[in-house]
């Protein structure tokens, strides 16, 4: 059995790979969270009572209870989730995305490098520390053909993405300065159950049922590779326990789709769970209504996964249409959870978690 320390798991991706490893393997899991706006304890209600599940409120930017919790727990493997991820957000108040992003991963580096060097050499050389990126460090993909493969040269735009290559920079500075065995995944943009209302998905289906309007950026017309949350879940575990130290995996989903195409979808799968529509709502697609668009906004992501199909034989399960169905029929099913996050009551759950 392994001890597995995951960093910002009771984020959306960091949450399902917590429910993916009690459900479907048998390793125990140590969640280091801090519990920011994106933080909800009830997405680990579902494996909070599991003898293999323990949890502690940490900022990973405090060194001594990082060290602390490395002590204790004595983890085999650090899979990395821990960060600010909105880009909005980030254009707001970057100020955030580099303490969380940067310094926060430089900080959880040099305590994971310290533990690890006190272990007995078979030990040290199983040992890994597993970072979760983004593809949004490679740049746009506007006006080409071409695929983000894993040798793509950095060009981030916002202030998220470049916060996300420079914790990504670190983490490969640490494997070759240090020899501290390292793994660095670069995913598409995620969605399916829990996932924060903030993001294009979850607020188009939770406007739509509240006959609010649907905003979209500029034309609609930028492209994304989307990937379901428990094919991403998945992918992860088997880099973190197969992949080889020191490699990067880029995961995708081979769903490219324009943010408009992505919202009439779910018009279209609202029409057809939820036909008795708000007052005045004739049908969910007129709610549509095109805004400014976001500054330096990339047009095009689209993910080359073939060396992790090629190296760790994953595939996605989901296509865009069947994730994109059981995450529609998820929040229909599932509305005390988003409307806790709506209220803001979620941040005063604490569900009895052992910590």
């Amino acid at each position: 059995m392994s001890r597995i320390l995951v960093t910002g798991g009771a984020g959306f991706i960091g949450s399902a790979v917590v429910r993916y490893i009690i459900n479907e393997t048998t390793d125990s899991v140590m969640v280091v969270d801090k519990l920011t706006y994106a933080g909800n304890l009830a997405s680990l209600a579902p494996v909070a009572r599991n003898p293999r599940f323990a949890f502690a409120q940490v900022d990973i930017c405090e060194r001594q209870v990082l060290d602390q919790v490395f002590a204790t727990y004595q983890p085999e493997c650090v899979m990395h989730l821990a960060a600010e991820s909105h880009v909005d957000r980030s254009i707001d108040g970057p100020a955030a995305f580099i303490e969380t992003n940067i310094v926060g991963t430089y900080t959880l580096l040099e305590a994971a490098r310290s533990f690890w060097s006190t272990l007995p050499d078979g030990k040290k050389r199983d040992f890994r520390f597993h970072h979760i990126s983004t593809d949004e460090v490679y740049g746009d993909l506007h006006n080409s053909n071409n695929f983000f493969t894993e040798t793509t040269p950095y060009a981030p735009s916002s202030p998220y993405s470049a916060s996300k290559a420079g914790s990504d920079h670190l983490v490969r500075a640490w494997s070759r300065t240090y020899g501290l065995p390292t793994l660095v995944t670069n995913c598409s943009n995620n969605y399916g159950p829990y996932h924060f209302p903030e993001k294009l998905i979850p607020l188009m289906i939770l406007n739509a049922l509240a006959g609010k309007a649907l905003p979209v950026y500029g034309d609609g017309q930028q492209v994304r590779d989307w990937l379901y949350v428990e094919d991403h879940a998945r992918a992860l575990y088997q880099v973190a326990t197969r992949g080889q130290a020191g490699e990067t995996y880029n995961i995708g989903g081979h769903n490219e789709r324009k943010n408009i195409e992505v919202v009439h979808m779910v018009c279209a799968l609202l029409e057809e769970f939820v036909p008795q529509k708000p007052a005045g709502v004739a049908h969910y697609q007129d709610l549509i209504t095109f805004v400014t668009d976001r500054p330096g906004h990339d047009v095009r992501y689209a993910i080359d996964a073939a060396k992790i199909e090629r190296e760790l034989g994953w595939i996605p399960k989901e296509t865009f249409e069947s994730g994109m169905r059981k995450t529609v029929q998820w929040y229909l099913s599932n509305d005390k959870w988003w409307k806790q996050v709506l209220d803001g009551s979620y941040q005063g759950e604490r569900l009895g978690l052992k910590g």
